[in-house]
């Protein structure tokens, strides 16, 4: 940690939401001397108002604490480059199209990397009118189930989450694309139809 580098931090967050030293300083309860001692480098905020500043300032407690915002990399916006996470504790899914860090239940998740399926995983795929007929023989037990499909192509991604003890039969749009899937036990698929 680098005293001079969370202050210049602090102080380019802290203009950039239009705060004045005063408007923060009274936020956290604090006086103006504290928030200029911070800015110049003379110190950091107390252990028990890190978590205040991280949310006034809207900035994850490591960036703060590190004094420098990661960089992000811009890729165009393709969907098929998309970046899933999955919450172990509660199942909630969450995808990027670029770098990010994600957090679930109180701990950092981790980007799923998918597993190009075997002809045995690959979900079945049959064409009806103008959609795809997306289904599985998947056991889909209360443990271990497909919680969402999703098709993705260079500018659209189409997510249907599913659920325990259901059968996994999906309508998606007749597009070609890159058909994703996530199983509790096994991991992140993709096919290409």
């Amino acid at each position: 940690m680098q005293p001079n580098k969370t202050g210049k931090l602090i102080y380019e967050l802290r203009t950039q939401k239009g705060l004045t030293q005063k408007q923060l300083a009274e936020q956290l309860n604090v006086s103006d001397r504290t928030i200029s001692k911070w800015e110049r480098g003379i110190g950091y905020p107390d252990i028990s108002l890190v978590l205040a500043v991280s949310e006034l300032l809207e900035v994850d407690i490591s960036s703060l604490l590190v004094g420098e915002l990661p960089e992000n990399d811009f890729i165009g916006g393709n969907m098929k480059k998309s970046k899933f996470f999955v919450c172990d504790n509660c199942g909630h899914i969450t995808f990027c199209t670029g770098n990010s860090e994600v957090s679930c239940c109180g701990r950092k998740l981790e980007v799923r990397v998918a597993q190009k399926a075997t002809p045995e995983e690959k979900l079945s795929v049959e064409p009806i009118e103008h959609q795809w007929f997306v289904h599985s023989d998947h056991p889909m037990e209360k443990t271990h189930y497909i919680s969402f499909v999703a098709l993705l192509t260079g500018e659209k991604a189409e997510i249907i989450k599913q659920y325990p003890e259901w059968d996994l039969q999906v309508r998606l749009p007749k597009q070609r694309g890159m058909l994703v899937w996530y199983c509790t036990k096994d991991g992140l698929f993709y096919q290409y139809i």
